[in-house]
């Protein structure tokens, strides 16, 4: 019998006989592995445990661990739940079912039925009690004409259209229990690892996203390892609901959102200070780190965006206007303009690194059902900066870099930070020398920064490399905020150049960084991470001041007068100062300066925080100190 190789993540070699499984492998290693196996990784591709390997490979065992075994977990639910709904309503037509970020979907055509949260018990008891039987995932090799047949059987339009876009002979068709689905998989070996699930909500989902076809049903679901699991899970999501962005920002008054303008934001004054606080703070950290700032148009000639190349791969999400009969476009990224002021001069090796940034406004036209407040709009501003610099000053662009994006974040309370490096694709343009090189840049930087990161192979930009920092807010959800690519396409496309230390004219590296991401979906993850409660320096209002009684209005304002460097305001109505605590707590104010007669008197004030209660008594002057310390993120 023939062997073949097999590499493992630690670099090890072992040698079996070709046609070996994934689940004999994980066998082979351990008995306790083989138990939590969920699927397997060949060659960077994801595969049943149950699949024959043939040729030497390099492998990883996955389990629930692993973001691709959740992935072939939920798959697999996806199809269990579909059997459940198949049970109970046989002439369903189903669609779509795959995994997502967090549990699945499947899109399903109930015809008369409306599926109702009144459906939901009885399909989680059938779901149990499918996977509590034990169902294995088959996958079978079917002729394409046959799988055609069987679904004209069954009058499913939806899984004959995904059919005629198969150019192949031959389909993969799952079998588990009772259950046949058109799919490519993977999926998991048994169905009895399925402990727990729960369905979420339905919603309504055009067939393939076009409003033109039939409105299906789009039910939601996840599931997992075990029950304590999916309670600490559905724990987290009312706590997400309470920390909804969209209805803080509605309390708070920071912004809102109007039919006049889908996905595109309006902010209020007090927003408006939090967006300008942010600035203001991104801007000094930078001008440290001798940063230049720059602004580009709103608005270029479509020549420019056909030159980046943005016009033939993102046309679909750019909006379009004529101005004097000639076509422009809004710009979607700031990139290009940027390059119009690195060549309006001719620079030198001297000159570089050129470090550029950017608060540019950028406009990108994504689907209305994709629009989720600050976190999906059609407008927002992105904190830019290209950096420009020669392949020899990468490493140490990128470490700098490192620094400052980890600096940042701990500032915000982001202290679990995943760091992914991603490497040349398939297809990619530029010099493979240049990208061995970027690539080693980027691994010595992280190495040199000491920060553990994950390789994504294959998964860069066409362009180059990249590094991505992935943030857990105070709930450990995954937010990708920064990140610093490589880019060698851009200097080509507009003939950027330095003269070197040989007199001679050579490219230089063009390394786009971001850090928040965008003002806008930042400030959204800020408000769920802090639960509104934003810290001093960033609140709309930083002190209230709150005389108990009318009689005290003139101190207070006096009080306020003392405190002007600060956001402060004078709460002068006349309720009682129970009330007025209440609604400074409710504005999540993160002072409370309250004054009576006696304070008056001692010329003292008695300190209140948000959350934490009374502070005590003091004078204006110690309770201005406790303001400054917190007045600041960067002295």
């Amino acid at each position: 019998m023939a062997e073949i190789q097999i590499t493992f993540p630690d670099g090890s070699v072992r040698t079996y006989p070709s046609g070996i499984t994934g689940m004999e492998i994980a066998k082979d290693i351990s008995t306790s592995l083989a138990k939590k196996a969920l699927a397997i990784k060949v060659n960077d591709e994801v595969w049943d445990l149950t699949r024959p390997i043939e040729r030497d490979a390099k492998i990883k065992i996955l389990t629930w661990e692993d973001p691709e075994g959740k992935m072939a977990f939920w798959h697999s639910s996806a199809h269990i739940m579909a059997e459940a709904i198949e049970y109970y309503y046989p002439d369903v037509k189903l669609a779509i079912g795959p995994p997502i970020e967090q549990g699945f979907y499947y899109d399903i055509d109930f015809g008369e039925h409306k599926f109702t949260p009144e459906d939901f018990e009885k399909i989680e008891k059938k779901f149990l009690e499918l996977a509590r039987s034990g169902e294995t995932f088959v996958r079978k090799y079917i002729p394409k004409e046959e799988a055609i047949a069987f679904y004209k059987k069954r009058n499913n339009p939806y899984k004959l259209e995904i059919l005629e876009q198969i150019p192949d002979d031959t389909v993969t068709f799952y079998y588990s229990g009772n259950f046949v689905d058109l799919c490519r998989g993977p999926h998991i070996p048994n169905s009895k690892v399925i402990k727990a699930m729960k369905i979420l909500n339905v919603a309504g989902a055009y067939w393939r996203g076009d409003a033109n076809n039939p409105q299906l049903t789009r039910v939601y679901a996840i599931s997992f390892p075990s029950q304590k699991e999916l309670k600490e899970y559905l724990h987290k999501l009312e706590e997400a609901k309470k920390r909804d962005h969209r209805k803080i920002g509605k309390q708070l008054q920071l912004f809102s959102f109007h039919e006049e303008g889908p996905g595109f934001p309006f902010w209020h004054p007090k927003g408006m200070i939090i967006l300008n606080q942010l600035k203001t703070f991104m801007r000094k950290r930078l001008l440290q780190l001798d940063y230049e700032e720059i602004q580009t148009p709103i608005i270029l000639s479509d020549v420019l965006w056909k030159r980046s190349g943005h016009y033939d791969n993102y046309k679909e999400n750019m909006y379009f206007t004529s101005i004097d009969d000639r076509d422009f476009a809004i710009k979607p990224m700031n990139c290009p303009g940027s390059t119009f002021v690195y060549r309006s001069q001719q620079r030198s090796y001297q000159d570089l690194p050129l470090r550029l940034f950017e608060f540019g406004l950028v406009h990108r036209h994504e689907p209305s059902g994709a629009l989720h407040g600050l976190f999906r709009v059609r407008a927002f501003t992105q904190d830019d900066a290209h950096i420009y610099c020669t392949p020899d000053q990468i490493e140490q662009e990128v470490i700098q870099l490192i620094h400052l994006v980890f600096d940042i974040y701990k500032i915000f309370g982001f202290e679990k930070v995943n760091v992914f490096l991603s490497t040349r694709p398939e297809k990619y343009i530029g010099d493979l020398a240049i990208w061995e090189k970027a690539e080693n840049a980027l691994k010595q930087a992280l190495e040199k920064a000491e920060v553990n990161y994950t390789i994504q192979e294959g998964e860069g930009a066409f362009y180059g490399p990249k590094i991505d920092f992935v943030v857990h807010d105070s709930l450990d959800r995954a937010w990708q905020l920064g990140t610093i690519q490589l880019d060698f396409s851009m200097p080509e496309r507009f003939d950027l150049n330095y003269i070197g230390a040989d007199g001679q004219k050579h490219r230089p590296v063009m390394i786009h960084r971001a850090i928040l991401g965008s003002f806008e979906r930042f400030i959204g993850i800020l408000i769920e991470h802090t639960a509104g409660n934003l810290p001093f320096w960033l609140a709309p209002i930083q002190v209230a001041v709150l005389p108990i009684s009318d009689a005290l209005i003139p101190y207070a304002e006096k009080v306020a007068q003392q405190l002007q460097k600060f956001r402060v305001i004078v709460d002068r109505s006349s309720e009682t100062l129970n009330k007025k605590i209440r609604n400074a707590e409710t504005q999540k104010i993160p002072y409370m300066v309250i004054v009576g007669k006696k304070e008056e008197e001692n010329n003292q004030v008695s300190l209140r925080k948000h959350g934490k209660g009374n502070l005590g008594v003091m004078d204006i002057t110690a309770a201005l100190e406790v303001f400054e310390n917190e007045f600041d993120p960067l002295k």
